[in-house]
């Protein structure tokens, strides 16, 4: 009702101050995919001020949940790393996870849902693209476009896009946002304890990276039936965009991940992925994610790999011996991993902490 008719907004505020209000009993729910509408008409319009009880955005199942739905296998054993490529693409998203076959091997599932024809996750993009965002739609798919490959800030973003730095990429970034395609990373800066002035976006629906980077680029061959691999594995890039997909499905399981760290009980600070810009005085750094108490930071370090070797440790220590952080401040590194891990880096003994894909399932 609301994307089509421009005088609902006025229409619903007048009902409920003249009469839904009167009535004690009753409760006005607004729901709907069209989200950023939402947000910009009725949480940020000046005329529901004071009117809004509850603002509730519904997230996608966590891993341990999505771990559920192969439960349909009966006694057919399913690997850790078969759910987890299937869950690095399709996310928590009961919809898709509906249209998994328990049984079949993640090459199956991800070849039959993405570049089969009529295949579920073919044309879901452009149905929930226009569905969800009401305006400047070709304008926020290039900024999504721009950001499939890692994320950027709106100055980046506005460099690649070959267009002036200003409000626009900002107010369109916000609209993603809202929408529940991308997430703004502002954690606190480790070592002035302050918000960060670093400001980036990157996207945050796996689907939606996975969509772009693999199965839009081969739509008409996917329509013709004509695209054919052995393997995903054979696909160009598969590792490292596996790689960037299974690093946002640990994020969206923050929960879950403060549980396995003793932090569910604990204040946190900021928890976001973290870039330390370069400048004379220091060299840059990046943490997949950091998460912060007010004495503590912890490092997280995330890895999808088949081998997981020792040069882990040493690209961690690098990275810490770069952090800024200020005096009295803990670092403790932390290792989130899919793979076969070496045995030398248990033995080790640097990651104060390691957490197994199992682990997030619920499987250990």
């Amino acid at each position: 009702m609301g994307k089509y008719d421009v005088r609902f907004p006025g229409e619903l505020k007048y009902a409920w101050d003249n009469r839904f209000s009167k009535k004690p009993k009753l409760i006005v729910v607004l729901c709907g995919s069209v989200s950023s509408w939402i947000d910009k008409n009725i949480l940020k319009s000046k005329g529901f001020v004071g009117r809004t009880s509850l603002n509730l955005v519904v997230p996608e199942l966590s891993m341990r949940e999505c771990c559920k739905f192969w439960s349909r296998s009966g006694g057919f054993v399913v690997s850790t790393r078969e759910i987890v490529d299937v869950l690095s693409i399709t996310g928590g998203v009961p919809k898709y996870l509906e249209n998994i076959v328990p049984t079949a091997t993640a090459d199956e599932n991800i070849a039959e849902m993405c570049f089969s024809q009529g295949g579920l996750l073919v044309e879901e993009f452009d149905e929930i693209f226009n569905d969800v965002l009401d305006e400047n739609l070709g304008f926020k798919k290039k900024l999504l476009l721009a950001l499939a490959d890692g994320s950027k800030s709106p100055t980046e973003l506005a460099d690649v896009l070959g267009i002036e730095r200003g409000g626009a990429v900002t107010s369109n970034l916000e609209g993603l946002e809202a929408a529940g395609f991308v997430a703004k990373d502002e954690g606190r800066n480790p070592f002035s304890g302050k918000r960060s002035n670093l400001v980036r976006y990157r996207i945050s629906d796996n689907y939606t990276r996975f969509y772009l980077k693999y199965i839009e680029p081969q739509r008409s061959l996917i329509a013709k039936g004509a695209y054919r691999f052995i393997s995903v594995e054979h696909l160009p890039g598969w590792s490292s965009i596996l790689g960037l997909q299974f690093e946002a499905l640990v994020a969206n399981n923050l929960l879950t991940m403060m549980q396995l760290l003793n932090l569910d009980k604990t204040l946190l600070l900021s928890a976001a992925p973290y870039h330390q810009a370069e400048t004379a005085r220091a060299k840059g750094c990046q943490i997949d994610l950091l998460l912060q108490t007010r004495h503590t930071a912890y490092a997280v370090e995330i890895k999808r790999r088949d081998k997981i070797g020792e040069e882990v440790v040493s690209e961690m220590q690098e990275k810490l011996r770069r952090l800024k952080v200020r005096q009295g401040m803990s670092v403790v590194p932390v290792l989130v991993y899919e793979g076969r891990i070496s045995k030398r880096i248990e033995a080790d003994g640097f990651f104060a902490h390691m957490i197994s894909a199992d682990r997030l399932l619920g499987r250990d």
